[in-house]
C-alpha cells in the first residue's frame, strides 16, 4: 500500500492506495507550519482505514515548501556563483535582471573564471586550477557552504562543471554543489539562474526532508519517503535534499496525473484543477502534463528547467467574492481559515464556495445561512467562474481540436456540469484528492537531454537508440521495476548552428521497485547513499 499527500495553501490531502484502488482518504486544514498538517492527515488516514501501519510501503508527498521559500526570499542560503566562461560571456554576468529583493536575500558571492564550449564542442579556455583554487578561499572567508558552477553549453559537454565541483570539494569538502547540466537545458543565463536557485534551497531541503521524515516517525510510519518532482515522477529523500528545485509545480503536475488516472480512457484531456486558492489548467498527453516548451518565470527569475506547462489564476473555494459594481472572485482568498470565515460556515466573508453552495452546485456547511444570498448575484458570480475557466482551458490549447475537460480538486464544485460553450465536464470518484492520488501513484523516471552531431541517417538512429537505451537504464538505475520501464517522449530539434547538429531529448518512466529497491536505495528513515535520477550520478554521491 501506499500514502500520497499533498500539502496545498488550502488544505492537506492524503490518499491511501492498494495498487489502482482508493481506500481512504481524509482532507484536513494546511498548517502554519505545514508539517503539522501532514500528521494529523496521516492519523486521521490511518485511523479511516483502519490498517496497521506496518503494511504501508512508500509514502509520497508532493509540497510547496520550496516555492514559497523563494517567493517570500525566507530560508534562503547565501549563495556563490562560479561561471567557467572566460573570456567570453562577461557583457552579462550572472543573476543580471534579478529581483533586487531577492538578490539581497541570497547575497551571491559571484566568480566569473575560464572555461566553456563553443556550440560544436570546440574549447572557449581551458580550466585554470588556480582561480578556482582562489573561489575556494573566498568561499571559505564569507562562511559559504552552497555554490553553483555553470559552464557554457555544459549540457553537452559536463565535463568542465565536473571537474570545477572536484576542485572546490577538495579544499571544501563541506560545500553543497549544484551542476548546471543537471537541472537546466541549452541556454547559458536561464540554465544558470535555475541552478543558482537550487543551490540557494539547499540548506532548506535537509530541514524539510528531516521534517517529513520526522512526521513519518511522530505518525508511527516507518515506510521510505519520496516527493513529487516536477514532471509527475517521484525522487527519494537524498534526491531531494540535492535537487529541490524539481518540485516546483509538483502540485498540479500531482493533480494532472491524479485526474488522468481517475478518468481513465481520457490520457489526453484538459485538467482543470481548483483548490482553496487557485485554478491550475493544464493538458495531458498520454497520461503525463504537457511540458512548457520555452523559458518559466519563477519568483521573476527566467529559468528553463522542466516545468508542466500550466495557466493559473487566483479563483478557488476560498476567493473572496467582490459584489460591485460587477460580480467577480480572487485573487483574495481566506486559504485554510475557509472553514472559520465562510458564510456557510458561520462567518462573516462572501466566497466563491458560498455561491457555489447558494447556487445548489455543493452541499457544504449550513446551505440555510445563504439563503439570503440575492439569486441574481449568485448566478452571475457562477457564470463570471465558469467563464474565466474556458478562457484557460481556450488559451492552453494548441490545435483548434476540442478537448476533454476533466475538473478535480476541492474547489471542483464551482464548477456546474456543462460549461459555456456546451463543453461537458468529467468530475470522476474522488476528484476533491486527485492532487494526493497524482503523488500516490507517481512513477521513477529518467531523463536524456544532449546535443549530437550525426551524419547520414543511420548515425541519428544510433544516437536515438542510445538516448532511449540511457534513459531506460537510468530510470532503473533509480529504482523503477524495470519490467515496466517505458519511453513517454522522444523529441529531436535540428541545432540549426551545428553542421548535423540534433537536440535528442528522451524521457522513460517506470513503476517503483518497492521489493527490489537498488543499492543503496532509499531506507525506512528516507536516506540512501547514492542519487540515481539524473545524470552524473558518480559525482552526486560525493555532493
Amino acid at each position: 500500500m501506499r500514502v500520497g499527500i499533498d500539502v496545498g495553501g488550502t488544505h492537506t490531502d492524503a490518499v491511501l492506495m492498494d495498487a489502482a484502488t482508493v481506500v481512504a482518504s481524509v482532507k484536513t486544514a494546511t498548517t502554519q507550519d505545514v508539517t503539522g498538517g501532514v500528521v494529523t492527515a496521516l492519523h486521521d488516514l490511518v485511523s479511516s482505514a483502519g490498517i496497521d501501519r506496518d503494511r504501508i510501503g512508500a509514502v509520497m508527498i508532493g509540497t510547496t515548501h520550496f516555492t514559497n521559500a523563494l517567493v517570500t526570499g525566507r530560508g534562503l542560503a547565501r549563495t556563490a556563483v562560479v561561471r567557467l566562461a572566460l573570456p567570453a560571456t562577461s557583457g552579462l554576468p550572472p543573476l543580471v535582471n534579478w529581483p533586487a529583493a531577492l538578490h539581497a536575500a541570497i547575497d551571491p558571492r559571484v566568480h566569473l573564471c575560464h572555461g566553456g564550449h563553443e556550440f560544436d564542442g570546440r574549447a572557449i579556455a581551458p580550466l585554470r586550477r588556480e582561480e578556482l583554487l582562489r573561489v575556494a578561499g573566498d568561499l571559505e572567508a564569507h562562511d559559504i557552504r552552497t555554490v553553483a558552477i555553470g559552464s557554457v553549453f555544459s549540457p553537452a559537454a559536463p565535463e568542465l562543471e565536473e571537474q570545477a565541483a572536484a576542485v572546490l570539494l577538495e579544499e571544501l569538502p563541506h560545500l553543497h554543489v549544484s551542476l548546471s547540466h543537471q537541472l537546466g537545458r541549452i541556454g547559458l543565463l536561464e540554465r544558470e539562474n535555475a541552478t543558482v536557485i537550487n543551490a540557494c534551497l539547499r540548506e532548506l531541503a535537509d530541514e524539510i526532508v528531516e521534517a517529513f521524515v520526522g512526521a513519518l516517525r511522530t505518525a508511527g510510519i516507518s515506510a521510505p519517503l519520496y516527493l513529487s518532482q516536477n514532471d509527475g515522477t517521484l525522487m527519494d529523500a537524498e534526491y531531494t535534499r540535492r535537487y529541490p528545485v524539481r518540485t516546483f509545480a509538483s502540485g498540479p503536475t500531482n493533480s494532472m496525473r491524479g485526474a488522468a488516472f481517475l478518468a481513465g480512457e481520457l490520457s489526453d484531456c484538459a485538467v482543470v484543477d481548483i483548490g482553496g486558492t487557485t485554478t491550475d489548467v493544464g493538458v495531458i498527453n498520454r497520461g503525463y502534463p504537457r511540458q512548457a516548451t520555452g523559458e518559466v518565470d519563477i519568483g521573476g527569475v527566467r529559468t528553463n528547467f522542466r516545468m508542466p506547462d500550466v495557466l493559473s489564476i487566483g479563483l478557488g473555494g476560498g476567493s473572496l467574492v467582490t459584489t460591485g459594481p460587477s460580480v467577480s472572485a480572487g485573487p483574495d482568498s481566506v486559504g485554510f481559515r475557509l472553514t472559520r470565515q465562510a458564510l456557510v460556515f458561520g462567518g462573516d466573508v462572501l466566497t466563491a464556495t458560498d455561491l457555489a453552495v447558494a447556487g445548489g452546485l455543493a452541499e457544504i456547511g449550513d446551505p440555510s445561512l445563504v439563503r439570503h444570498l440575492d439569486p441574481g448575484l449568485v448566478r452571475r458570480g457562477l457564470d463570471w467562474m465558469a467563464g474565466r475557466v474556458v478562457e484557460l482551458v481556450d488559451r492552453i490549447r494548441v490545435s483548434a481540436a476540442p478537448l476533454p475537460i476533466v475538473v478535480v480538486g476541492g474547489g471542483g464544485v464551482l464548477m456546474p456540469e456543462v460549461l459555456p460553450g456546451d463543453l461537458a465536464v468529467h468530475r470522476p470518484p474522488h476528484h476533491a484528492v486527485a492532487n494526493a492520488i497524482g503523488a500516490a501513484i507517481g512513477q521513477i523516471g529518467g531523463d536524456v537531454d544532449r546535443v549530437v552531431a550525426v551524419d547520414g541517417p543511420r548515425a541519428r538512429e544510433e544516437a536515438i537508440a542510445a538516448a532511449r537505451a540511457e534513459a531506460e537504464r537510468i530510470a532503473v538505475s533509480a529504482g523503477a521495476a524495470p519490467g515496466t520501464v517505458r519511453i513517454v517522449d522522444v523529441t529531436e530539434v535540428h541545432v540549426a548552428y551545428l553542421p548535423g547538429g540534433r537536440r535528442v531529448q528522451v524521457r522513460a518512466v517506470g513503476d517503483l521497485d518497492l521489493e527490489h529497491r537498488p543499492a543503496g536505495g532509499p531506507a525506512a528513515d528516507g536516506t540512501r547513499a547514492e542519487a540515481g535520477t539524473a545524470r552524473g550520478h558518480e559525482q552526486d554521491a560525493r555532493r
